[in-house]
């Protein structure tokens, strides 16, 4: 047993981020079991401190259900399908982008769904509790859609689909339903697709949204984190070293500016989709 334990620990730290949300996801679910399972009607009835609810009474004295929905699942299989989307998703979004912006949008996405439920169901009258992370799920693969619709995706016993034709089924099949059940649920995952779409689109123009995790992620961190007293230390300087440093720094900054110039002369003769992804993702990298 403990040696499972030890191979569980070891994933999780070699992992990446999408591998470590789906622990978090599942060892949640785990421990809400014992909790908040009623066994005599076999379903789950988490708490209104931890589902997000759309009465203002409980999400204002909650505020942290916006995203703590997002880790929540009403059943096993609505945890089992949500988790293969996010490891298909996930792979797929950190193809082209990094850790820090799959846990921004992975955040942002959730809250943002989150608002829509709960703004639409207060003026629809309806008072009720949403949980899971369809919506996350949902917006990282809308994300990585919006940036490279034409890429090829192999599935099984079909063969290879374009990725634009798997998320169009999704998103249909969700406006199918709205109407139908799980009104709440459908909503929250439109909204979640309509913030990855904007997420790309403002991060092609040279906004990072998820920069706004990262930083307050960093803050608590740096918060928590003791501080090191270094004692003072007579510095001498040599007055060469650090004109050849300068010099080096002056020729890094202008590789790297004739290197953006010259990505932006083929942008204004080809246009942007005749970039190729590594051209892309040093564009982006530079913009920050």
């Amino acid at each position: 047993m403990s040696r499972i334990f030890d191979d569980i620990r070891l994933q999780y730290k070699i992992g990446d981020i999408t591998n470590k949300i789906i622990y978090w996801n599942v060892g949640l679910f785990l421990l809400s079991i014992p909790l908040f399972f009623i066994f005599k009607e076999y379903r789950f009835a988490y708490p209104n401190w931890l589902a997000l609810s759309s009465n203002p009474n409980d999400f204002l004295i909650f505020p942290w259900t916006f995203f703590t929905y997002a880790f929540l699942h009403s059943g096993f299989w609505h945890l089992f399908f949500n988790m293969v989307m996010l490891n298909f998703s996930g792979r797929l979004f950190l193809t082209f982008f990094t850790q820090k912006q799959f846990l921004g949008l992975y955040f942002l996405s959730s809250i943002f769904a989150g608002l829509a439920f709960a703004i639409a169901y207060y003026f629809m009258g309806i008072s009720n509790v949403i949980v899971g992370a369809s919506a996350a799920v949902l917006s990282i693969l809308v994300a990585t859609t919006t940036y490279q619709p034409l890429m090829y995706v192999r599935l099984l016993l079909i063969g290879n689909v374009k990725l634009w034709h798997i998320t169009a089924v999704l998103l249909i099949l969700d406006v199918m339903q709205i109407l139908i059940e799980n009104t709440g649920g459908h909503i929250a995952h439109l909204a979640g697709a309509l913030f990855g779409f904007l997420y790309i689109k403002l991060l092609q123009n040279g906004t990072d949204l998820s920069n706004i995790v990262t930083n307050i992620i960093n803050f608590f961190v740096n918060l928590f984190q003791p501080k090191k007293a270094t004692p003072f230390k007579k510095v001498h300087v040599n007055s060469k070293k650090t004109n050849t440093s300068s010099q080096s720094k002056i020729v890094v900054k202008d590789k790297t500016q004739q290197q953006i110039d010259e990505i932006l002369d083929k942008i204004s003769q080809s246009g942007y989709d005749s970039l190729t992804a590594e051209e892309k993702e040093f564009l982006f990298k530079a913009g920050k």
